[in-house]
């Protein structure tokens, strides 16, 4: 891993309340912190990753190491979509993220999905090191393109690598990776789906919230299954499946696919509603 970053971020315990204790961000990268988002009486630091133009150039580099530390709880998100440009002279645009999540901490990686220009190439890597007892709930996701201008699944190369640790052990390790190839391009695989999504949740102190997405997609699953028996005009909107991860299965792993980018909006709206408690707002409130 590199050690000059173009983002800082950590949160303490100051005064018995969570805090950003340093955030620091070189261009491409902003960090906004704003005054104000969680309501009264929770205590959670919410933090905005913005970046100039509200996209990745080709060529750029962007890397973020986060630390949450003891008790405290962290939300990362966006304000839009990020744009991955078109690959120039066949370079990458690239974002490496390192997070370190200390005991009973909460890490709420919740962004806008990444929208890939046509003939874009964009990778990036993301590592999450969680104590025993320390808690993520992580979303990645991305969509077809700009649909309108008639980019669907136009870009050349997608690569996105999640990987969790706890207590230094791999627990989870993921990657999504999508090629044009002349003979089977994108759009041909992807066909009427214009959106796709990973939900990561693990920790004790989210096994309730776990258990209860468990139960609903399941039965979502179920009923996907049983319209498609029936061919059911809307059987193929939204499908969804999970799987279990990590000691006595404690983690959750949710892959979802949509014909529009505003159903996986929803979806995590509705399973990620009783992490208000938690984060003191509702998850993609005003999406």
């Amino acid at each position: 891993m590199r050690e000059k970053w173009t983002g800082e971020l950590t949160v303490e315990q100051c005064c018995s309340r969570a805090a950003a204790t340093r955030a620091y961000a070189r261009y491409p990268l902003k960090l906004v912190l704003p005054s104000k988002v969680a309501c009264s009486g929770i205590d959670a630091v919410w933090v905005y990753l913005v970046t100039y133009g509200g996209g990745i150039v080709s060529g750029d580099s962007i890397s973020c190491k986060v630390s949450v530390g003891d008790h405290c709880t962290l939300v990362l998100t966006t304000q839009s979509s990020t744009k991955i440009y078109k690959a120039v002279q066949g370079k990458f645009s690239e974002q490496v993220f390192k997070a370190l999540v200390a005991k009973d901490a909460l890490l709420v990686m919740m962004p806008d999905p990444v929208t890939c220009f046509a003939a874009a190439k964009y990778k990036q890597i993301q590592h999450f090191f969680l104590s025993l007892d320390a808690n993520l709930v992580l979303v990645d996701w991305f969509t077809s393109g700009r649909r309108e201008r008639c980019e669907v699944w136009a870009f050349e190369s997608f690569r996105s690598t999640n990987n969790v640790y706890l207590d230094g052990n791999p627990v989870f390790l993921d990657t999504m990776n999508l090629e044009q190839d002349v003979s089977l391009p994108i759009s041909s695989r992807l066909q009427d789906f214009h959106s796709v999504a990973m939900l990561v949740i693990y920790g004790p102190r989210l096994s309730s919230i776990r258990k209860r997405i468990e139960e609903r997609v399941g039965s979502q699953c179920e009923e996907a299954v049983r319209k498609k028996k029936h061919r059911s005009s809307t059987h193929g909107r939204l499908l969804c499946s999970f799987s279990s991860f990590g000691p006595s299965d404690a983690g959750l792993v949710v892959r979802v696919a949509a014909v529009e980018t505003e159903l996986i909006y929803d979806f995590l709206k509705q399973e990620l509603a009783e992490l208000s408690d938690l984060i003191g707002a509702p998850p993609y409130y005003g999406k």
